[in-house]
């Protein structure tokens, strides 16, 4: 009970940096769901193409002219090389096709007449390419079955026109996901850094010369005191998580009263768990209060970088993310990142979650087995 009542006196003093920390979550988390709710709609936009045509516009020339048109935003520049160069550098078009003269004829003849091109180079570019390939590769085929124009005309048109019917089967809320995901992969941050602040700091007020002296000389055995001291600042991580988990629900919404949510939520639970025994650790190694910030810098901060808490995974190289394999953040955000994705929630779907949360709690047992170890070899007197 000394030990509990010592605990929560020194807590109070640390009240600061835990709200600062709780402020930064529900922020950035705020900020990241406001910037998602404003870009999760795609429309469709349309090359801006010029056509230099040479030839006639008719037959097979005038179909290709009215296909490119369908499909494109038309745009009508003077028939200068040099303006039509300048269109191009400054982006007033994105692609040029030119039509070389007697191009009807020549592909009727089957001769295949090179039809050339400028481009910007960009992804609109890349569209209209693609809208010109596709035509040619049709006409092609047709050109040697053919016998008529009017025939081969047709049957370009019929199969041009033909669209695939695309049925979204998957129920996934992929926003509201995304959303939890961000926010519990920032929640590493939060936990981890309020973890090891309040922990160091407590840990390093039991160390100050006059109560290390009287626990050392009491009949207290170090794994008791440890037990109470790593009871007490779990008691403390359990509250704090606990907070966390009521915001994500004010947050994020109704995506955490599913399946889903609850294995946010286990996720983030194993890894305060995770957090507290590498706190405990820090706090018996670190005697000095002031290092505790650098520590924290170096801890929370850095952990949150290099395993994707801040930046996606799939932003990061692959060399930082070889490096993060060492560290418990890495599967615990790994989790979240793949809790996004998964359709239902299922013995098999939750496989490699499962396995991740194992390794998050092989961390934990590692950290406090280190602890006593080091715990034992501290309790001396110099």
């Amino acid at each position: 009970m000394t030990v509990f009542k010592t605990f929560l006196k020194v807590l109070n003093k640390a009240k600061a940096p835990i709200i600062m920390y709780t402020v930064f979550l529900i922020f950035f988390a705020g900020f990241n769901m406001q910037t998602s709710d404003n870009s999760t709609n795609f429309v469709a936009s349309k090359p801006d193409i010029l056509i230099i045509n040479e030839d006639k516009e008719e037959g097979i020339t005038k179909n290709l002219i009215d296909y490119i048109s369908k499909n494109s935003n038309i745009i009508e520049i003077e028939r200068d090389e040099e303006a039509i160069d300048d269109a191009l550098f400054y982006r007033d078009v994105n692609y040029i096709i030119y039509i070389p003269n007697n191009y009807r004829q020549d592909f009727l003849a089957g001769k295949n007449p090179e039809i050339k091109i400028k481009s910007t180079g960009d992804y609109q570019a890349s569209l209209a390419g693609m809208l010109l390939e596709r035509y040619m590769k049709v006409a092609n085929i047709y050109q040697e079955s053919t016998t008529t124009e009017a025939e081969l005309v047709n049957r370009i048109n019929a199969t041009l026109e033909k669209e695939t019917k695309i049925e979204i089967t998957s129920k996934l809320d992929t926003t509201q996901l995304s959303k939890a995901a961000f926010y519990y992969n920032f929640a590493n941050y939060s936990i981890l850094a309020g973890c090891v602040y309040v922990i160091c700091l407590i840990l390093s007020s039991f160390k100050e010369e006059k109560i290390a002296k009287r626990t050392v000389i009491s009949s207290m055995n170090y794994k008791v005191h440890n037990r109470k001291l790593l009871l007490s600042n779990s008691l403390f991580a359990i509250v704090l998580w606990g907070i966390y988990v009521v915001l994500s629900f004010i947050l994020i919404g109704n995506i955490m009263f599913t399946m889903h949510g609850l294995v946010y939520i286990i996720n983030s639970f194993v890894f305060t768990i995770c957090a507290v025994t590498i706190a405990f650790l820090i706090g018996n190694i670190v005697t000095n209060k002031n290092a505790i910030n650098g520590i924290i810098n170096v801890i929370a901060l850095g952990s949150s970088f290099l395993c994707g808490a801040f930046v996606p995974m799939e932003w990061l190289p692959d060399s930082v993310l070889n490096i993060a394999h060492i560290l418990p953040s890495y599967y615990y955000i790994k989790n979240n990142e793949l809790l996004k994705g998964i359709e239902e929630i299922s013995i098999e779907t939750m496989n490699e979650i499962i396995i991740n949360m194992g390794i998050v709690l092989l961390f934990a047992i590692g950290f406090t087995i280190i602890t006593n170890i080091v715990s034992k070899k501290k309790r001396r007197i110099g």
